[in-house]
This record gives C-alpha cells, structure tokens and sequence, in this order.
C-alpha cells in the first residue's frame, strides 16, 4: 500500500453466497441453495458426491479432511485456506469459465463436519472494480469492522441449515479463524454478509404519518399529535386493513387448484401485512385423501406448500424449503397454533425465545430468521378442523403486529380457510373420479397372439375427468382377440359406474364365445335390466389371426378403421350400424373382412371425431389421414393420431367436452407353419396317438424342452374329451406364438370344473396338473361343445 494513501473505512459487502460442508469420510453432507446456483448441481445429485469431484477449490480439499490432518494438534488444524478459482461447471450462464472466490474453514469437534466452504461468483463482486485482478478473498478478526457484535450475530445466517448447537460450534470457529472478507486494491477489507434487501413495505408508516403530518406536522410523529386526532389514525388504521382483506379477497379463489390457492394466499400477504409467510397444509390434504378428523398432534405431518419474502433471494431456501414434510414439536408456538386453532401473537421474538424454539429442531437453526422479528401464526380452519397455518413474521425494523393484526390475521386465515376447503373438496372428488377410472380402465397388454395392441384414454376437458368411455381387448378360444370400444352417454360418476357394470358384462359374455351379434344382444338385453337409463355404443370385433379375418359387430358406434398394408391407405370399414345398447328391439348385424399381416385396425369413440355444429364425415376423413401416417412404433401412431384430431377437434370446437378413447391394433397374424390342428377318432388309443403328434411337431419347431411337461397335460386332456366326446370327433390344436397354446375340443357342453381328488380316487386329477404345471389355461363354450385350453412360456430364444 502506497503510503500516502489513507486507509479507507471498512464497509460491509452483500454477495451471494454457496455453503457447501464436507464430512470426515471426503464427501459433500451439505450442499445449499446458492452452491445449486452457482455450480449447477442439485441437492440430491451433490449430497453423498466426492467433494473433489464438484468443487473447483483446488488447494482445500486434497487431504483436508484426512483425520491426520484435521486432528486438533495437527500443525495445520486451525489454519483457514482461500483462493480464487478459475475454471469449473457452468449453470444457467453464457459459455466461459467460472471465476470462483472461496474460503474454507477445518473443522473440529464431535459432529462428523469436517470442511466448511463459502463460495462466490467473482464476476458477481468484481465486475464494478476498476482492477478486477486485484479482488482477493481473504480473513480478518470480525472486531476489524463496525459494529463487530452485529456481524457476528449475522453469521449465522449464511450458515446450512443445522441444529444450535452444531451451528454454535461452526460459529465459534469462524470468528475464530478470521471472517470472511474481500480485499480490493490492498487499501479496503469488506465483510461478507448476507443480503437483507431493503424493506418494501412503507405504505402503513406513510398513511400514518400523512394523517399526523395534517394536524401535527411532517416531522411530529403520531404519538406526539393531538390526542383529539387518535380516531383519525384509528379510522385510517381500520380503513388500511379492510382494504388489505378486500384486495386479498379479490385475489385468493381465482382457481379451484389447491396449490395455486395456497401460492395465492401466501403472496397476498407480502409485503403489505408481512415480510415473510409460508402456509403449511396437512399432507392427507394434498394427497387428497378427504378431511381430516379430528385435532392435530406431534405425529401430524405438514406439507410446507408455499414461501413468500422480500429477503434477498434465496434467503429462506435452506432452512424452511418449500416442499418439505415436517412434524412440528409440541413446545413451539406453530403447535400451540395447530392444536388450539387459535391465532398465537408474538410481538418480539427475544434471545431466550428464539434459543427455546430453535432447540427443538434438531437439524436447523432458526434463530437467525427469527429473533427479534415480529411473529404471527394463525391457522386454517374449515369446519372447526385446523387445515394448516401460516407463518408470518415482520422485520425488526418494522412495527410489531399487535392485536389488530392478529384480528386482520384471522379474517384472512378464515376466508383463505373457506376457498382452501373448496379446493380440497374439488381436487378430493377429482381423485375419487381418477381413481375411479383408472381402476375401470383396464390395464391392457401390449401383445396378443398374432396381434400388437397400442391405447390411449384422454378425458373430457370441460365436464370433468371422468367419463363413460373404455376400451378392453379380451383373450378368447384359439389365440383369437377381441377388442373392444364403448361410450356410455353422459358424463361424471354414473357414467363411469354404467361403463364398469357394461365392461364387466361385456369380459363376461366373451369367455363364452358367443359371436359379436349375440353378445351385443346379451349387452343389450342386460341395460334393459339394470335400468332405462342405460344407453351407450359398443364396438365389438374378434381378430383371428389363423384364419386372418376379423368379425366386427356395432351398436351405434363410430365405424372402425382398417389401415392396408400393402397400399398404407387407411378405410372406414362398413359395418351394420344397429341401435345403441339400451334401446332394444333392433337386430344386430355382423361383418366378416379377410386382413393380411401387417394390416392396422383402428377403434375410437365419438370425442376424436365429432365437433359439435360439423359434420362427422369431416372427423372421419382425418381419422382415415392420420391412421395411415407411417409411424415407427404402435404408441408413435396413437400419438401421431390424437395429435391430429384430439388437438384439431379442441380447436375447432372452442375446447374438447367429451372423453376419447382409442384403440390400434396391428395384425400381424399366425404363419401357417406355427399352427397345426389334428382330429381324432374319440377312441382311447388315440390318446397314445396325440402324445406321438405333439412330441414330433415340438420337435419340428426346435421346443424339445417343452416335450414332457406338453406330453403329459395332452395326454389328461385328449383322456377327458375321448371319455366325454359323445361319438364326436375330438380336435388337437397346437399354436406358436408368443407362447406355445395347445386346445383340445369335443362335443360336450359341460365346463370341467377343478375339483380336489382323495388317494383313492382314480379321476379327478387332469385339471389339477394342468393348472400347476401350465402358465395358464381356461375352458369356454363353442358351437359344437366346449374347448379346454393351456399355455406354456417359450423358452428363451
């Protein structure tokens, strides 16, 4: 320093700050929300990390927090390290390096902290320097500077998040080891501390002063006015706080969504009645599990849902993060507030109290965000049950809440806690209808035999999120599929309760294998009977893959689409159009259309196609365009299409009202050589027969491996039809798809059932090894007897 240049008067400096501590095992324990900021790593990606690997410090952290070197009679121990850095991770910045001031302090005692490092951006510091090189971290006694009690009261405030006495302990050793400062141009020594921002609110104190100014004077304070003008200020007082209700009353309710009411709420509080709030809601509320019963306790966890201050940004994010579940302890005034349901005022939070309520956090240090603040809890009540509460404090430069705060207070708690209970019911019906239709809807597999199945359900917009429509694909007889669309009329929960009851009616008649015409008249005849207000459309098509033919079957419903593979152009197949389900008295009809693998079968409801005021042909036509889009995979063309249409038909009809459910299946069919069927003669010795034809097909198709266990259940099964064939022929199907199906059928109609056999039965055992030694099987009607069906996993290619 030149001589002749005077010292100048230290100042102190607001930099934004990264806390980062390092554990005795190497690796980062802390890692804040200025580090976040600064190096680009979230917390949950830096927590556990090697702390080499994400701090650009060289010079700290090799060996730093080796237990030799931190040992408190090591030479070293006590010895603070900074620097500044170039180079590093880049987060959320124009390309370049990264210019990092530091400071990093060893540290000892019995909690595992071993390295505590305070980082900053050097741009963020040097940039309105004239000599930006000559900007260099450094330590000096906190007793160098102005008013060295109140900073050392600060420091903890750029502190992680940690219990007293942890942070008590760290504290000590900083002051010990030099506070943080900034050298610039060798002549100046500024202090770090936080920024504090600069308090917004100034209305109140301005009305008030007007008011007195008009009778007292500008300078003369209220307190020193005429006694004669107290019910001026008073009335100005009152005026000032209905209008703060009627501004937050305008502004909280614009939405029925729970967590923007709460951010609303929050934010109607700061700065003009508050310089901090955050809500704490009831985590059964959020998970829209229903109202809560009875009084909170120690055991209730809060949901902190929303933050709102005028501090420096990021002030908060540490100790009281928005998101965070917590269990509040019993000796805090937060409890007395939850469990009473009635406001708790504090007017100065002093030493004593912010030491009491801070201890009983273990893991944070409260102390420096509350003490000598002004504090006002009030809670959030429907129906006499506390919902949550909020948590608002004043700085202390501000005037302290008093009686008439609490009052303002608790009518704001009271409408916030009608519009908050308004929400909680919408979003908990809004759940209940969810899971009532992600329970109806089924979950469907993505491959049949001979068959690729892609679906996609978007409810209505407009009416809510439950509805009537649903698709279902069924496996039936003979690696046969049936798919499935249907579309109850109307909207809400009893429409989705009717479109339960029709589905399951619709799984049930399936299984028989009746042909689609009579299980639309089954469908039919069964809404005629649960009640006149069941009316809906049903599509019902059955794929079979052998065969390579579909039978398709409708009931008022939108025709199908079938994609050629040959050709990639999409056609409305023609299809009897009968009379919803429900109206009755109307025949069915049935159209059988011959596919070729490769071919796509498209099945929607009427929401992707109609627009109210247009004519449906135009919505059909585009179902046509986009079904025949090339597309990569099954879910990519069921995207490409309800990005055609669902989007279009929004559009056009000034927002979607009804529900859309979709359906595309792409059939692939069963080559002639992976399916062979046998008849034979209802004669015992035909059942040695049968054990000689499967053992020389599975050796054909290289399943060797499957022989014996295949073997066996034939042979239960050829025994069981032989016996029961009534003189008719009994037919042997083995089919290799995605899993190996083998089908006996014969001519009587009577289901076998799974019974338990004795030792010294001599029968009753077939079914039994079939359904411990197969992957599944069944048993179902046809039109000339019944058919008993099992399947085997193939073995792994």
């Amino acid at each position: 320093m030149d001589s002749g240049v005077p010292r100048q008067r230290a100042v102190s400096g607001r930099i934004p700050l990264a806390v980062v501590v390092v554990g005795d095992d190497g690796r980062i324990s802390y890692w804040s929300a200025g580090a976040r900021r600064l190096f680009g790593h979230d917390r949950e990606e830096a927590v556990g990390a090697a702390a080499d690997d994400l701090l650009p410090v060289a010079g700290a952290l090799p060996g730093a927090y080796d237990d030799d070197v931190l040992a408190p009679d090591h030479p070293t121990a006590g010895r603070a390290l900074c620097a500044r850095t170039g180079g590093g991770p880049e987060a959320d910045r124009e390309p370049g390096s990264l210019d990092v001031l530091w400071w990093a302090y060893p540290l000892v005692g019995p909690g595992s902290e071993r390295l505590l490092v305070l980082a900053a951006d050097a741009a963020r510091v040097g940039g309105a320097r004239d000599a930006y090189e000559r900007l260099v971290p450094g330590f000096a006694l906190h007793t160098e500077f102005p008013d060295a009690a109140g900073l050392a009261e600060r420091l903890p405030d750029i502190l992680p998040r940690m219990g007293p006495a942890t942070a008590g302990r760290i504290v000590s050793q900083v002051l010990e080891l030099g506070y943080p400062v900034l050298e610039i141009s060798r002549q100046e020594r500024v202090a770090v501390t936080p920024d504090w921002g600069v308090p917004r609110y100034v209305e109140r104190r301005r009305r008030l002063e007007a008011v007195s100014g008009a009778h007292g004077g500008p300078g003369e304070s209220p307190a020193a006015a005429d006694p004669a003008d107290a019910p001026d200020l008073e009335h100005a007082a009152v005026r000032e706080r209905l209008e703060f209700l009627n501004e937050v009353s305008g502004r909280i309710g614009s939405s029925l969504d729970l967590s923007g009411t709460i951010r609303e709420v929050t934010s109607a509080a700061v700065p003009r009645f508050a310089d901090f709030a955050g809500t704490h809601l009831r985590a059964q509320i959020l998970a829209g599990e229903g109202f809560p019963e009875g009084p909170p306790d120690v055991t209730t966890v809060w949901h902190r849902v929303w933050v709102e201050h005028n501090d420096e940004p990021g002030r908060w994010d540490d100790t009281v993060p928005v998101g965070e579940a917590i269990a509040f302890p019993e000796r805090t005034p937060f409890f007395q507030c939850m469990v009473t349901g009635e406001p708790v005022l504090i007017p100065r939070v002093g030493d004593e109290l912010a030491d009491r309520v801070s201890a009983q956090f273990e893991k944070r240090d409260l102390r420096p965000l509350i003490r000598g603040r002004s504090l006002l809890i009030v809670p959030l009540k429907a129906r006499r049950v506390v919902l949550g509460f909020m948590v608002l404090l004043r700085r202390p430069e501000r005037e302290p809440f008093t009686d008439m705060d609490r009052a303002t207070g608790a009518e704001l708690a009271a409408r916030a806690g009608l519009v908050l209970d308004n929400a909680r019911m919408y979003t908990y019906q809004e759940n209940v209808a969810e899971t009532l239709q992600d329970s109806m809807l089924p979950q469907v597999a993505p491959r049949t035999a001979g068959c690729d199945v892609a679906t996609r359900y978007l409810p209505g917009t407009a009416l809510g999120r439950v509805g009537g429509d649903w698709f279902d694909t069924i496996k039936l007889p003979g690696s046969r599929t049936a798919l499935v669309v249907g579309d109850v009329m109307g909207h809400g929960l009893n429409s989705a309760a009717m479109m339960g009851q029709l589905r399951t009616a619709v799984q049930t008649m399936a299984v028989l294998d009746l042909s689609p015409a009579h299980l639309l008249r089954g469908l039919d005849d069964l809404a005629h009977r649960l009640g006149e207000h069941y009316l809906a459309t049903c599509l019902y098509a059955v794929y079979d893959p052998v065969a390579g033919e579909v039978l398709i079957s409708s009931a008022g419903h939108v025709p199908p689409v079938l994609v050629r593979a040959d050709s990639g152009r999409g056609e409305l197949i023609d299809v009897p159009s009968g009379a919803p389900i429900g109206v009755g008295g109307v025949p069915f009809g049935t159209v059988r259309v011959a596919v070729s693998p490769g071919d796509r079968l498209v099945l929607c409801t009427d929401g992707l196609v109609e627009v109210r005021g247009e004519d449906i042909g135009t919505g059909l036509a585009a179902l046509c365009e986009s079904a025949a889009h090339p597309a990569a995979s099954m879910d990519e063309a069921c995207d490409t299409i309800i990005r055609a249409l669902a989007v279009s038909t929004s559009e056009r009809g000034g927002g979607r009202k009804d529900d859309i459910a979709l359906l595309l299946a792409r059939l692939n069919g069963i080559p002639e050589d992976d399916a062979v069927t046998w008849r034979l003669e209802p004669e015992a010795p035909q059942v040695r027969r049968a054990r000689r034809l499967v053992d020389g097909q599975l050796e054909r198709w290289g399943l060797g491996e499957l022989a014996d266990t295949t073997r066996l259940l034939v042979s239960e099964l050829v025994t069981n039809a032989v016996r029961h064939a009534r003189g008719r022929l009994v037919e042997l199907r083995l089919v290799r798809a995605d899993t190996l199906l083998c089908e006996v059928s014969d001519g009587d109609h009577t289901l076998p059932v799974l019974r338990g056999a004795d030792e010294e039965d001599e029968t009753g055992r077939g079914l039994w090894l079939v359904s411990r030694m197969a992957k599944a099987w069944g048993t179902s009607r046809n039109g000339t007897g019944k058919v008993v069906w099992f399947e085997q996993q193939l073995p792994p290619r």
